[in-house]
């Protein structure tokens, strides 16, 4: 990973749009790839406009308890630093959070600026009391030597800099490193052998942290490819985890409170004084070992780590196997436990049997999908049919309600068919086409905003005979390859004069116009589609468009 600028530039590229400044995208591009967070809610977190007081971004972060403020910069000379007025300022910045009443009189300064809408939606006013202020200062050069001392003399400002983003970054590659080779010393204590069959052996044995901390991998995070989740930072288990490294008096105890980690490895000799592992990666424990890795300076020899080895060829379905259920202990999520709900096993099989040839469902997560079939995530078509059927796109930012409280809204209904889902699948396909046909980017390239656009598309369908008989039996329309591209074609039409009314809508908008609140304001978008609808229809009266119903059957008359 290089930071410097201008590389930094097409690491950033998917933010870096006409509307957005540079610092800002950079932010995002943070948030995605080092604090985790999905494109939406990254894009969510930042403040992409002047006028924000300062603030870059605020995310709510309810595993650490703290209300993080973050400040970007991105430079374009790596001989620049940063030093302490520049943290003074930021620190400055802090303090309009303090108080209640300091982040009142923020608000009702920053006038219309996105830091103003964004405190209200995430209701900061009311959250100071359970919360932390907690000050995130993210940049792709390092701190001075000033910059460094003021770091040191306070406790509530993170930097996150050049070498830092430099090391931590996670690579999304999966390549083993073939060449790796570890040696441990077991001498100390007994190792426990056990065979799974004669060609799978796994070893069991207490091995020195400083070993393990080692490893080749562990910097780049390359070991971990196949671990579900990388490094989460600071979280409350994490944060436990290193209170316990650095308290020497508990070094002995720490095999009796830690799980311990899990290593496949395709070559692993052993003797009485070492056990060598050659090929391999961590399947289990990444948490730990980064912990371990960050934090070398505490260990000592009696730190020890409950190591599960197991020998067994990288490339062989016993190893996949391994990977899929080590990780599927970690994180559940309330999807997982729909996985094998009788409404998704039925859907799946319909699909399979009906629509195979083309499409996949995905019911859970880690699903083996068929070479060339496109897949069809039971999540996102989740939040799709919450826009289309449920006509509420201004709620699918509460993405998890999909296997919660709206999971039986969503998918527990006669209508739910086979059918339906690969109708409304062909929908986001033609949306997806169509998306950046918005001039405007930064909506463009929102997530609600296909969203919305799924709520007005069934708006007029609703107003034309033919539509309205493609949304309460979609069968005949998705029934076979053709049909399908008959009904594609049909959409491509509606959507591009949906697009049309779109762009002079938001045309007609302020520069700091809030898009993100708005999209979330189910007044703003009822109002939204009824304007866009509405016109529609008057453009179909006067015959200056052709309606649905024609282009449905002129797909059919063209096709045969």
């Amino acid at each position: 990973m290089n930071v410097n600028y201008p590389d930094i530039l097409q690491e950033i590229e998917f933010y870096n749009i006409e509307g957005r400044t540079e610092s800002a995208a950079f932010l995002m591009w943070y948030l995605e790839k080092y604090f985790r967070l999905d494109q939406q809610l990254a894009i969510d977190s930042v403040c992409d406009n002047n006028g924000d007081k300062g603030v870059d971004g605020i995310y709510l972060n309810e595993g650490l308890g703290t209300i993080d403020i973050f400040q970007t910069k991105i430079a374009q000379s790596d001989k620049k630093t940063i030093g302490d007025t520049t943290l003074k300022e930021f620190i400055g910045t802090l303090d309009q959070f303090a108080t209640k009443e300091k982040l009142e009189n923020l608000i009702k300064t920053a006038g219309k600026a996105q830091v103003a809408s964004l405190v209200k939606r995430l209701d900061l006013p009311e959250k100071l009391d359970a919360y932390k202020i907690r000050g995130v200062f993210v940049t792709n050069v390092d701190l001075s030597a000033d910059g460094q001392a003021l770091l040191n003399e306070i406790d509530n400002v993170e930097f996150f800099g050049k070498t830092i983003l430099e090391e931590q970054y996670i690579s999304d590659k999966k390549e083993i490193n073939l060449l790796a080779e570890a040696k441990f010393d077991v001498s100390e204590n007994e190792t426990t052998k056990y065979f799974a069959d004669a060609d799978t052996v796994t070893y069991i044995a207490p091995i020195k942290a400083k070993e393990l901390v080692q490893l080749d991998g562990i910097n780049d995070q390359s070991i971990f490819d196949y671990n579900v989740r990388g490094a989460l930072g600071n979280t409350k288990i994490n944060k436990g985890i290193v209170r316990s490294i650095k308290d020497p008096s508990l070094h002995k105890q720490f095999p009796l409170f830690h799980n311990g980690i899990t290593i496949v490895a395709e070559d692993v000799e052993k003797d009485d004084e070492s056990l060598t592992i050659k090929k391999f990666y961590v399947v289990n424990g990444c948490q730990s070992l980064t912990s371990l890795y960050r934090n070398q300076s505490h260990l000592t020899d009696d730190l020890k780590v409950l190591t599960k080895v197991i020998k067994v060829p990288i490339n062989s379905s016993l190893s996949s196997k391994i990977t899929e259920y080590s990780n599927s202990q970690n994180g559940v999520k309330p999807r997982d436990f729909k996985s094998y709900n009788q409404i998704q096993i039925r859907l799946q099989n319909e699909i399979a049997d009906k629509f195979g040839e083309e499409y996949y469902y995905e019911i859970k997560r880690g699903d083996k999908t068929p070479d060339g079939l496109k897949v069809i995530s039971n999540e996102f078509m989740g939040v799709f049919l919450m826009s289309f059927d449920l006509e509420e796109p201004w709620n699918t930012h509460r993405k998890y309600q999909v296997f919660e409280d709206a999971y039986n809204k969503l998918f527990a209904r006669p209508e739910v068919t086979a059918y339906r889902i690969i109708f409304i699948q062909v929908l986001d396909e033609v949306l997806t086409e169509k998306i950046n046909d918005i001039e405007n980017q930064l909506i463009a390239r929102y997530a609600l905003t296909k969203y919305a656009l799924m709520y007005i598309t069934k708006g007029i369908l609703m107003n034309d005979t033919v539509g309205n008989s493609l949304i309460q039996s979609p069968n005949d329309f998705v029934k076979n390859s053709e049909s399908r591209e008959n009904l594609r074609q049909a959409l491509r039409v509606i959507i591009d004069d949906i697009i049309i009314d779109l762009n002079a809508e938001v045309g007609d908008l302020d520069e700091d116009f809030d898009y993100k609140s708005s999209l979330r304001n189910d007044d703003w978008v009822k109002k939204l589609n009824r304007n866009i609808v509405t016109n529609y229809l008057k453009q179909i009266k006067r015959n200056r468009i052709p309606s649905f119903q024609e282009e449905w059957e002129k797909a059919v008359a063209n096709n045969g």
